[in-house]
Formats: C-alpha cells, structure tokens, sequence
C-alpha cells in the first residue's frame, strides 16, 4: 500500500518505533466542535485498510464503513474535541491543536518513542512528543488517513445528535457547514449553544 510506505519511510528516517497519525475534522464549520483523532496502526496492517484514503474523498456510507474497518485493525484510536465556546475563546487554530493534544493524551502506549505525524503544515504545540507536519498528510499517510476517517465519522455522528436537541438547524443534513440553508436558519430562529460566535459575522 501507497500510503503505509509512506508511514514505513518516515518511521525508518526518524528512529521512531511506531507512528502516530493525527487529523481532525471540523475546521470550517459554522457550529458543533472541531474533533481530532489519533491512530496507530501495526507494523504490517492489513490489507482491510487498502480503501482508505482522505475521508473528503470517501462517501459517507464508505466513511462508515471504514471506521469500523479501522476501529478493528488498528492498535490504537483515540478521539479528543473542542467545543464551540473553546473555538470562540481560543480561536479555531488553536482549539484545533487543543482537540489534537486531548486525542493524544487518550492514546495508551508510550509517545516518547513515537513519531506524532501530524496533517498539515504545523506541528502541535506543548507535545514533548518527537513531530512532523505532513501537507496533504490525510492523501500521503495511511496512519494520517485512517486518523482523518475517524476524526470525520465520530464528528457526523455527533451532529446528527446535535440535530435532534435543534431540529430547526437541519445538522444532519449540512453538519454545520454554512450552507444557504443553515444561514436561513441562523437568521429565522437565531444561533442556539452550538454555534461558533465568531463564525457568524454574516448573519448577525
């Protein structure tokens, strides 16, 4: 697999005993929390993990799909999240490397040994663990990937909760991304405790 030679040449460059893949979901989006995920996968995966790719390039029924795939055949996952208000107090980078540390901190293996291979162009700041920022890291890295489907998953998952407690947003359709019809919304009934404040500059 592409994307596992890719991890195999950097655990080989780096010294690392196993890597750790980092990505979130939720960056962009009007309301709801930016979710992050951390993956290990074994020294020679299986050949279950073949499909996954960037979750922005899978279906939703393959994306849940895939979770399942990767939840079976990986070391270790671990899932961490910041919500609206830390989003609002922080701003959406630094939530972002919020929910990354809280996905790390799940993780239960050592990270000293470990290389955290993080997507993007920015490593997290505050890990003592060794990094390094991939661009395009959820296309390049199967740990990363697997990481980016997970991080996707349980968000979606979430907003389809979130659209139940606030029917009038219609979440489980947009999943908080600023849609015409989500902005309509904002503007008809108003923002609920979900929103991103500071997302909203358009609407109010």
């Amino acid at each position: 697999m592409k994307r596992y030679r890719f991890d195999e040449q950097l655990r080989s460059e780096s010294g690392a005993v196993r890597l750790v893949g980092v990505d979130e979901a939720g960056r962009g989006p009007l309301a709801g929390p930016v979710v992050s995920a951390a993956v290990i996968l074994p020294e020679k995966p299986s050949q279950a993990l073949k499909e996954i790719k960037d979750s922005k390039k899978l279906t939703p029924m393959m994306r849940e799909r895939l979770y399942e795939v990767v939840r079976e055949n990986a070391v270790c996952t671990a899932v961490g999240w910041a919500g609206p208000r830390e989003v609002d107090r922080f701003n959406i980078l630094q939530a972002t490397f919020l929910s990354m540390k809280r996905a790390l901190n799940r993780i239960q293996l050592p990270l000293e040994d470990s290389l955290v291979v993080v997507d993007g162009n920015r490593v997290i700041p505050g890990v003592k663990a060794p990094q390094c920022a991939v661009i395009s890291g959820d296309d390049r890295s199967l740990s990363v990937a697997c990481a980016s489907v997970i991080a996707k998953v349980v968000r979606d998952r979430w907003l389809q909760v979130l659209s139940r407690r606030h029917p009038e947003y219609g979440f489980e359709r947009h999943k908080g991304y600023g849609t015409k019809d989500h902005y309509h919304a904002i503007e008809r009934v108003g923002p609920c405790v979900e929103h991103r404040m500071t997302f909203l500059s358009r609407v109010l």
